[in-house]
């Protein structure tokens, strides 16, 4: 089976938003960011990556666990990854996870800054690409094999893959928030014409599933 390039479980508002403003150490979803992925704490697939117990086992939790299956490599833009900006500091600084990350195989952050790789526990290893995103995506490629590579965002990134027109599936999860503000996942673009339409759609819990295709 051939390997496609997903985007899954990424929580947007109603108006759109796929993180809030003013992202910082604080609040590195940005300002209410946090309230985008309510629907997700909620479900047993993201309680266990975090080695919490229960969790809820409907609607939301058939997509959080879809979202995680067959992955073999991620991409993140570096805002996904960190906080600072600029040059890398001496500060030890290895991604919001602590020691063991959920994603368990390579990880291509995308920036402008040239960094050696960060090898954490559970299989996870951060590799640091100054290249671009084709780039990215030609490693992630190469270290997938026949699994699956999953764009995990932020907004700008996943706007550049779908730009590229390199995006196979677009799970969105869209929450019952309104930010007024933050990150616009779809600024500028026109899906349709990208060849991008709905293929399914499911309400959940506290969130409305929505997935994209590209024809």
């Amino acid at each position: 089976m051939m390997s496609r390039v997903r985007v899954g479980a990424f929580s947007i508002s109603v108006d759109g938003f796929g993180a809030g403003p003013d992202q910082s150490l604080e609040n590195p979803l940005g300002l209410r960011g946090k309230e985008l992925h309510e629907w997700a704490f909620a479900t047993t697939t993201f309680r266990t990556m975090f080695g919490q117990q229960g969790g809820s086992t409907g609607v939301d939790e058939a997509h959080a666990a879809r979202s995680m299956e067959g992955m073999g490599a991620w991409i993140m833009g570096r805002n996904m990854f960190a906080h600072s900006r600029g040059d890398w500091s001496d500060d030890g600084w290895k991604g919001w996870w602590g020691d063991t990350p959920p994603y368990h195989c390579p990880v291509f952050v995308l920036t402008h800054y040239a960094r050696a790789p960060v090898e954490m526990n559970g299989g996870t290893v951060f590799h640091f690409v100054t290249e671009g995103a084709e780039e990215a995506l030609r490693l992630a490629r190469e270290a997938a094999g026949d699994r699956d590579i999953r764009v995990g965002g932020g907004a700008a990134t996943i706007r550049e893959y779908l730009t590229m027109g390199a995006i196979d599936e677009v799970h969105l999860a869209i929450s019952p928030v309104v930010l007024g503000g933050g990150e616009a996942l779809f600024a500028g673009l026109d899906l349709p014409a990208l060849g991008y339409a709905v293929s399914q759609q499911a309400l959940g819990e506290n969130a409305t599933h929505i997935i994209l295709t590209k024809q």
